[in-house]
């Protein structure tokens, strides 16, 4: 039996495409960053849960990034206007690329 329909945990979303996982985090935090049912919540436990993106919601969370990448302030306005602790913006910029 071939399965067509995988998620993968943010976790590993992160490592697999070389991302912060903080900014992953913030950016998964507004669910109208990515598009309706490509994030999903893995309950775990009561009050428990893990975030997963289909392949699909991979695809757009790459193309999310990219774009903010390329607004004015980038990244760091992004995080600013998310309302994102200071010292995460700091950790999160501090690991964007140049």
């Amino acid at each position: 039996m071939t399965r067509d329909t995988s998620i993968c945990v943010i976790d590993y979303v992160a490592k697999r495409i070389g991302e912060n996982l903080e900014l992953l985090e913030e950016i998964a935090s507004n669910p109208d960053n990515i598009d309706y049912g490509e994030m999903i919540d893995v309950v775990t436990g009561p009050d428990q849960a893990i975030i997963a993106f289909t392949s699909r919601g991979i695809e757009n969370l790459q193309e999310f990034i990219a774009d903010v990448r390329t607004w004015q302030g980038g990244m760091h306005q992004f995080l600013i206007e998310q309302d994102c602790d200071p010292a995460r913006v700091e950790r999160i910029v501090a690991n964007e690329p140049r």
